[in-house]
């Protein structure tokens, strides 16, 4: 579908990098052309995503670089590196926390580890590296990765669905307030994309009837990481250079139906309270 070379321009940072749907996305770029530079918290990862790239894609360009970016001293000094061996043109806003838990249980401490990348380690990211783009008078696009809770609304995920609502209000703002720049501001939300982390998060064995949820779903399955990584290719590339401001859902559908966490309606105080040990 893509051109080869479709990206062959563009130097991407990805934030959550190292795994799940980062991992994905940094893939597909590779494979059409655009350096990396992937940031997480875990070295490790971040070090074996990056050989797997190189490995799979001969040529590949791949940066790595430790960053927490709940602290914004960190966020500025890691930008700092790594501009030092060129600006990344795109930002992709990847990196985020979520789990399951009924609200008024959550202490201030649960809900800003939550909050803290989700909303204000992508915003302190966008702003590292908007002002670099904005005095060096050069184009750039921040890729967002939203959820369908901005749009529904999620019970017992509540400080998730805040945090992905702020984002897609800075989308918005920016795409108005950057247009100018030649800075384009672009979301995605996701529905069901089932990866190691989210399915640990939010769909812990006790809730059960996966076969039920799926059949809520109007494509009746649920979706693919490469599916996900080549709308984001393209809302990256020049070929999507008029659009900003905008968020396209890939879900098959299922906000149409549901939010998707009226199931945990239905749980009892017991498989509350079990759950609640799991977390720890």
């Amino acid at each position: 579908m893509f051109a080869t070379g479709l990206l062959q321009d563009k130097t991407v940072l990805i934030t959550g990098g190292g795994s799940g749907l980062g991992a994905a996305m940094a893939a597909r770029f590779a494979e059409l052309g655009a350096q990396l530079v992937l940031v997480g918290r875990r070295l490790e990862a971040l070090q074996a995503t990056a050989d797997a790239l190189r490995a799979a894609t001969r040529g590949a360009q791949v940066r790595v670089q430790a960053l927490d970016i709940r602290s914004p001293d960190a966020v500025a000094e890691a930008m700092d590196r790594v501009c030092e061996a060129g600006t990344p043109n795109v930002l992709v806003n990847n990196a985020a926390a979520s789990f399951i838990a009924q609200t008024e249980q959550l202490s201030a401490r649960a809900a800003d580890a939550i909050l803290a990348p989700t909303l204000h380690g992508a915003l302190y990211c966008t702003l590292a590296l908007g002002k670099r783009w904005i005095d060096a008078g050069t184009p750039g696009v921040v890729l967002s990765i939203l959820s369908t809770s901005t749009l529904t609304g999620r019970a017992f995920t509540v400080p998730s669905a805040m945090a992905k609502s702020g984002l897609l209000a800075m989308t918005r703002s920016l795409a108005v307030e950057w247009g100018v720049h030649g800075i384009r501001t672009v979301a995605i939300a996701p529905g069901p994309f089932p990866t190691e982390g989210a399915t640990r998060q939010l769909n812990p064995s006790a809730r059960g009837g996966q076969g039920e949820r799926l059949a809520m779903n109007p494509l009746g399955r649920v979706g693919r990481p490469p599916e996900l990584a080549d709308l984001a290719s393209y809302l990256i590339s020049d070929g999507a250079s008029y659009i900003t401001g905008e968020m396209v859902v890939i879900d098959g559908g299922a906000h149409l139906r549901s939010s998707g966490a009226e199931d945990l309606l239905q749980w009892s105080p017991e498989q509350w309270a079990a759950h609640r040990a799991t977390r720890g």
